[in-house]
């Protein structure tokens, strides 16, 4: 098959493609694997019973799931659905936003496609802009997104070393510099990978640089307030019309249903709009409609503060724990300090090799992790700390990550032994 440089480009190997083809492969397997990789949600049972619940409501309300599943929307979105959600932002944070400010995808995979797409690359004026993020590691699937390599710029991270086994990232903002190649500033908060949050100072600094440069920020929201709240320090989200802030229905416990949200200006909501009715004609409608009255309600909100953070909370503590009670004073390792998110971020600090040694012989153990490598992207500087790291999903079963965390103690014991 003779593909173009762009086909070459989408389909050759990623990391993103082997996190969920590992993820695929262990679903539909029988073998007992410990599915520690991927960022699938864990199915929390009161958010489940919540779900059957709305999907019985639809069914018993007249035509509105043939409605759901046989009409159409705008490419903006569901109506209802976009006026529930901007009402509530603006009665949660004060938010000067009305429906036109939204913009719905397929999600957030495609949301950020789509904003790359927008803003980075050749533009009329004859520079080449590129996404710039201020803080490595970030999340896999930004990786990949560009149509050129060339696209993207990152910045390698201050690490302060909180204890023996913990440490946290901060921005380095002595060498952010946006200059007049940069398309758009872009973080995930929390972050994935670490389970790192900024602070609310470096996000209004991160704001004041943005918009001093008329680039926008572009903020990542898919663990964050008010859904589904996965985040364990109190924030303050802000928002002008240099933000776009991007949210996602997957960590309530509705991933397959792809639904990503994108809060902007009227003319980005706008843009991102027309954007949808080329690539995908209309958006997917069985999450706005689930989740629409339980905004106007309150209740998704509800669901959020009380069931899903405590939830993932006690899960985060409770792997936490197994981390230090498996490794013990085998060998030197720190653990980003757990803000939120689904997952730890494990830096060894002096392993004899690389994470991708490490994923390889996991993965023949049936524990399935990702090397880090793949969240360092951007920066061409060597760094020993990138082939160090590895992400842990602490969502499964409290068993499963526990014995995956145990058989990755053993593995890396086994290579210094080896090594020694």
């Amino acid at each position: 098959m003779n593909r173009s440089l762009r086909g070459k480009r989408y389909t050759a190997h990623t990391g993103i493609l082997q996190l969920m083809d590992d993820l695929g492969k262990a679903l539909s397997g029988t073998k007992k694997k410990y599915m520690l990789g991927g960022g699938n949600p864990a199915v929390i049972p009161e958010a489940a019973a919540l779900w059957r619940r709305r999907m019985r409501e639809i069914l018993d309300n007249g035509d509105q799931f043939d409605r759901m599943v046989g009409v159409y929307d705008a490419p903006q979105g569901r109506p209802r659905f976009l006026k529930a959600l901007a009402e509530r932002l603006k009665a949660e944070f004060g938010w000067p936003i009305t429906e036109r400010n939204i913009a719905v995808t397929n999600g957030s995979q495609a949301a950020f496609f789509m904003l790359f797409t927008l803003f980075a690359g050749p533009h009329a004026d004859g520079t080449h802009r590129k996404m710039l993020f201020p803080l490595l590691p970030e999340y896999i699937g930004y990786r990949d997104q560009p149509q050129d390599t060339r696209d993207l710029t990152a910045i390698r991270p201050k690490i302060e070393l909180i204890d023996e086994h913990t440490h946290k990232y901060h921005i380095d903002f002595d060498s952010l510099h946006v200059t007049n190649d940069t398309a758009a500033i872009c973080v995930s908060r929390p972050t994935n990978p670490s389970g790192n949050v900024l602070t609310d100072e470096e996000i209004r600094r991160l704001d004041g640089l943005a918009r001093n440069h008329d680039v926008p920020l572009i903020i990542d929201n898919a663990y964050g307030v008010p859904f589904p709240d996965i985040i364990f320090r109190p924030v303050t989200p802000i928002w002008n019309e240099n933000i776009i802030y991007s949210m996602s229905l997957s960590k309530i416990g509705l991933p397959s249903l792809r639904t990503g949200i994108l809060i902007a200006s009227e003319e980005t909501a706008a843009a991102l709009s027309a954007m949808n009715a080329i690539f995908s004609l209309a958006n997917g409608t069985v999450g706005q409609t689930l989740v629409e009255d339980l905004l106007t309600s309150g209740e998704l909100l509800h669901l959020s503060r009380n069931v899903i953070r405590p939830y993932y909370q006690e899960k985060s503590a409770g792997a936490v724990a197994a981390v230090h009670r498996h490794f013990g004073d085998a060998f030197p390792y720190s653990v980003h300090q757990s803000e939120g998110s689904i997952f730890l971020w494990i830096w060894f600090k002096e392993l004899p090799g690389t994470t991708r040694e490490l994923y390889n012989r996991l993965k023949a153990r049936d524990v399935i992790v990702v090397p880090g490598e793949y969240f360092f992207f951007g920066n061409d500087e060597p760094w020993e700390h990138r082939d160090r790291c590895i992400r842990v999903n602490y969502a499964p079963d409290a068993d499963d990550v526990d014995t995956g965390i145990r058989i990755i103690a053993e593995e890396v014991e086994l290579m210094w032994k080896e090594r020694t």
